[in-house]
């Protein structure tokens, strides 16, 4: 049987006091935001938040009152307003209707919480009758070892923390990807580049695996696969404008080059959006030349001409399972953390097309 973490190992591990261990643990301030991220990290690697009732209060769900001053239990959805990650947002903001949808059907209440500030956030950690957390899209780890430290139960959606614990629930944005980009080499395709930035989000980094892996898996078989590192164009940002110029700049040079490729797969369905426009400025035209896709399906996809092929995410669906973990995790304590995959939905639109006879640019 192992021995059990503590503070004091982590303090050698990192060459510093217990008391600079326990203070940036127990998330009061104290100490400097980089050396906290040190110890969290340190924490995680020696397994100190994955044993049994480490780094929580003493305090117990089950002492808390079970009929709140509302008169029922709620859950406490966790929204940060970044990366427009809004209720208003075509895609988060479904996520939520999923949420709000199960948590009446239970009978559950919902309190949003739009904060990004760990001492602003510990206002809102008044446990009583609250269930538990939701955190919907990108959260920090200061707030989610705030959450993990007082012992509530919490799912992530499209978001986890490789270094805090918890149950998690994505669509299979590997398996959608993989799927998508056999379709376009099964097409005809041999020049194909996955557009968006792999370190904006767990889901661009699966996505972009996925890509990655159809193309390996056909370099043995096709010599006119060539994997480098024009296979991959990084664009940041939250809006169509934001990534149509970057998209229009990179689509110049690479036709001066010859080397534009014949399919574009984007990350979500902004960035496809703004490809389409980017290469229809510079008079090309989609698909007849090059195919571009999108993922999420978000209701600008199939409103745009053409029409954007695309992976539909179940944004309420994700939601739904959202809520349906966190009351089983609530009723079983004890069970390992679980990782959900809903299945995406490939939709073959008007964007995506057989590969053009002749190479682009040529």
């Amino acid at each position: 049987m192992s021995k059990k973490v503590t503070m004091q190992q982590i303090a050698d591990y990192l060459g510093v006091s217990k008391f600079v261990v326990s203070k940036a643990l127990s998330g009061k301030g104290g100490v400097s935001e980089a050396t906290q991220e040190r110890v969290i990290q340190a924490a995680s690697q020696l397994g100190y938040f994955s044993q049994k009732n480490a780094y929580v209060k003493t305090m117990k769900l089950e002492q808390l009152p079970k009929t709140p001053a509302a008169g029922k239990q709620s859950v406490l959805v966790l929204m940060p307003n970044i990366r427009f990650q809004t209720k208003e947002s075509l895609y988060w903001g479904r996520i939520l209707d999923g949420i709000a949808a199960r948590l009446e059907e239970g009978g559950y209440g919902m309190v949003i919480v739009s904060e990004q500030s760990v001492d602003h956030f510990l206002h809102f950690l008044n446990p009583n009758g609250i269930l538990g957390l939701i955190g919907v899209g990108e959260i920090s780890t200061p707030l989610l070892l705030e959450v993990h430290r007082i012992g509530l139960p919490m799912v992530l959606v499209d978001h986890e923390d490789m270094l805090i614990p918890s149950d998690t629930v994505f669509t299979n944005n590997y398996e959608s990807m993989y799927r998508l980009t056999k379709h376009l080499i099964g097409k005809g395709h041999a020049q194909l580049c996955f557009v968006g930035d792999i370190h904006y989000s767990r889901s661009f980094k699966d996505r972009f695996l996925g890509f990655r892996s159809a193309l390996e898996e056909h370099m043995e078989e096709a010599s006119r696969f060539s994997i480098s590192g024009d296979y991959y164009l990084s664009v940041e940002g939250f809006e169509h404008e934001q990534f149509q110029e970057p998209i229009k700049q990179w689509a110049v040079k690479r036709i001066k080059a010859k080397t534009l490729p014949t399919a574009l797969l984007c990350a979500n369905d902004m960035i496809g959006i703004s490809a389409v426009k980017a290469l229809q400025e510079l008079g090309i035209k989609v698909p007849d030349e090059v195919s571009v896709t999108g993922y999420d399906n978000i209701d600008d996809s199939f409103r745009m001409s053409p029409a954007l092929t695309t992976v539909h995410v179940p944004k309420e669906a994700l939601g739904k399972r959202a809520v349906d973990r966190l009351i089983a995790r609530i009723e079983s304590k004890q069970e390992p953390m679980e990782k959900l995959l809903v299945a995406g939905e490939l939709l073959y639109r008007e964007s995506t097309g057989q590969a053009s006879a002749a190479f682009i640019g040529s």
